[in-house]
């Protein structure tokens, strides 16, 4: 339990502490006043002054925040900082930097990990064998049987389970010519994928080209080079970040239900399930939770990330900032939304364990 505890803390608090690190390295590069940088909220329990930044944690671990010098024209500026040094001074594109650094940092470390992992654990891919055939099905009736090794199909080399997929999913209509290795035999066969409704992940029911097969489960690793594990880090972000944008549009389209949304507590009982299964599932969880807060603070709501990016943008283009009385209204709106959308997560965290 404690271990569980400890893992809940280090995963949440340390991405947090990346985001925030975004924001920090990006702002004193570009030679901007960062009074605090605090691990946690609420009570200061210790930390370290350097130069004029007053590094701190916190008493609440699960957060943190920079607090730059001058956020806002009026705002007082805190002992030994100047002017020059006030972010509210800023060009726009320099503040719109900073916002987007914290963002930027956590699909940095999601890259980091899988990078990592790609390159200490390898690639599992899933072999191109049959495990089980639809009765009635096309492959049924050209004569595919469990255990057979598709090898190629019309003189395409399939290695493993995607490539088969893709070839069948082209497929518009036209019989296909598919190898297979049969025991110690290879067979040729003419197979004509037909049109079948299926539900995709997001439980649409879409109308694709199907053989009527199943794989084995048969996994192979294949080891990567350092270069090769970095690109197949940066390919897995850009699989994960397209799923998790899709389930954004289909939860706003009502075709995911409100009620799979999930929030901290979801989060906490999915990092306690890993740590128990290993630090490689619970570094490859910590990935995916650290893409899901860059893409969400991405969003252009008030008070997010993306808010303010849109405020800094709105200003590159007018030439002048918003309203004051225009940015409190559209942060009070992007506050209630933020409240009402953790309310119904937690409510659906409460409610799953009585389903």
């Amino acid at each position: 339990m404690v271990t569980s505890i400890l893992a809940v803390v280090l995963v949440l608090g340390g991405l947090i502490f990346f985001h925030e690190l975004g924001h920090f390295v990006v702002a004193r590069r570009l030679g901007m006043g960062v009074s605090v940088f605090s691990l946690g909220f609420g009570t200061r329990l210790f930390g370290v002054t350097r130069g004029k930044t007053d590094y701190r944690v916190c008493a609440f671990p699960l957060g943190g925040y920079v607090q730059l010098v001058g956020e806002s024209p009026d705002a007082e500026l805190p002992e030994g900082f100047t002017q020059e040094e006030s972010f509210s001074r800023r060009p726009p594109w320099q503040r719109m930097l900073v916002v987007l650094a914290g963002p930027a940092f956590n699909f940095l470390l999601a890259w980091l990990i899988f990078w990592g992992l790609a390159y200490s654990q390898g690639v599992q891919e899933m072999l191109p064998v049959i495990g089980q055939v639809t009765n009635a099905s096309a492959a049924q009736e050209a004569g595919l049987v469990p255990g057979d090794r598709i090898v190629e199909i019309d003189g395409q080399p399939i290695a493993v389970w995607d490539d088969l997929v893709s070839r069948i999913e082209a497929n518009t209509g036209a019989a296909m010519q598919v190898t297979v290795a049969r025991g110690r035999e290879i067979v040729s066969l003419a197979v004509t994928p037909r049109l079948q409704e299926k539900r995709n992940l997001f439980g649409e029911i879409k109308v694709v080209p199907m053989m009527g097969i199943a794989p084995s489960g048969e996994l192979s690793s294949r080891e990567l080079s350092f270069l090769a594990a970095a690109v197949q880090g940066g390919r897995q972000i850009k699989e994960v970040s397209t799923l998790m944008v899709m389930g954004i549009v289909k939860l706003v389209e009502r075709v995911i239900p409100w009620t799979d949304m999930g929030g901290v507590i979801l989060i906490s009982e999915m990092i306690h399930k890993e740590a128990q299964n290993g630090l490689v599932n619970l570094l490859a969880l910590t990935a995916l939770i650290s893409i899901n807060l860059g893409i969400l603070n991405l969003l252009p709501i008030p008070v997010l990330d993306g808010g303010h990016i849109l405020f800094f943008f709105l200003e590159t283009i007018t030439g002048r900032p918003l309203s004051p009385k225009v940015q409190q209204a559209a942060l009070r709106i992007g506050m209630t939304l933020l409240l009402m959308l953790m309310i119904v997560a937690t409510f659906n965290d409460i409610l799953r364990h009585f389903r």
